[in-house]
């Protein structure tokens, strides 16, 4: 009944602690892309994609005692740090997931970005259908007050095959 939420919840199990809604909505929307069964449907928004469906389990784990959800104040906007629970990890311990290869390596990876980099590759995943010259005039555009070089996209691309690596190895 839970298996997505479950999912989700061994994503923090794997990190530890991931700190923004942002950076948790790219993490998992980037470990989807190289492979890993998440099922959430991402549209794309102005901080790249984004799932609804995401935030509302996240809303429901923590709802259910499942996530720790910390509201702080950080200048002129506040940012969420989120935790498994003890109830959370009991719950997650008791629960299979047959289909989940090994997440921590990509997890805990992705989370030592900072959102900034994350967003710049969920983009570059989102128009991956595009060519390489298609996708960077997408990012010159959609993304012009983030100031992306060519070198960062190059990063970008070469990091997701990082990543797309790591799936194939585990």
């Amino acid at each position: 009944m839970l298996t997505e939420h479950a999912k989700i919840m061994k994503a923090f199990s794997e990190a530890g602690e991931i700190i923004g809604r942002k950076k948790l909505q790219k993490m998992i929307y980037i470990a989807k892309k190289v492979n890993f069964p998440f099922y959430e449907r991402y549209d794309f928004h102005f901080y790249g994609p984004y799932s609804e469906e995401l935030t509302l389990r996240v809303e429901e784990l923590c709802n259910l005692g499942f996530l720790d959800e910390i509201k702080e104040k950080k200048g002129g906007y506040f940012q969420y740090r989120y935790t498994l629970t003890e109830t959370g990890e009991q719950f997650l311990s008791h629960y299979q997931l047959e289909d989940m290869p090994p997440l921590k390596e990509c997890i805990v990876d992705l989370n030592e970005q900072n959102a900034r980099f994350l967003e710049l590759v969920s983009t570059v995943l989102y128009f991956e259908n595009l060519d390489k010259a298609e996708v960077a005039e997408k990012i010159q555009t959609l993304k012009s007050k983030q100031r992306y070089t060519a070198d960062e996209i190059t990063e970008a691309y070469a990091y997701i095959e990082k990543l797309r690596g790591q799936v194939i190895c585990s």
